[in-house]
């Protein structure tokens, strides 16, 4: 697979960036990463901290000129580290994939998934 077979079977879409959306983009995960930081439970924290680390992800795509498709936008872009960084880049993938499942626990089913330790390294991560 590439990011090229993944534009052909319609999960990604040629996307042309700016310096602006990137600067934007990065403002995003500056905001994210000082919020995250915050007196808030750790379950929103982790959640702005993931969004943060999402955004990078973005960023990567969008400078080697694809957008994700609106479906599985989140795990596409997350994905698509190992063939944008290369196979090193394979176990920050997996990293961030396991809290792309932990943030949808703590969004949508429980309180409670994540602990202070792991926004910690999630925000360390980023």
């Amino acid at each position: 697979m590439s990011l090229q077979s993944w534009l052909e079977n319609g999960w990604l879409r040629w996307h042309k960036t700016s310096k602006k959306e990137i600067a934007d983009l990065l403002k995003i995960v500056e905001r994210d990463l000082k919020d995250a930081e915050g007196g808030i439970s750790d379950d929103w924290r982790f959640g702005i901290a993931y969004n943060a680390a999402l955004k990078l992800c973005l960023i990567l795509l969008y400078a080697e000129g694809f957008r994700p498709e609106k479906t599985l936008q989140h795990y596409r872009s997350i994905q698509a580290l190992p063939f944008i960084l290369g196979k090193r880049s394979k176990a920050d993938a997996e990293y961030l994939d396991a809290c792309r499942s932990k943030r949808n626990i703590v969004e949508y089913d429980y309180v409670g998934a994540v602990t202070g330790d792991d926004v910690h390294e999630l925000i360390e991560f980023g």
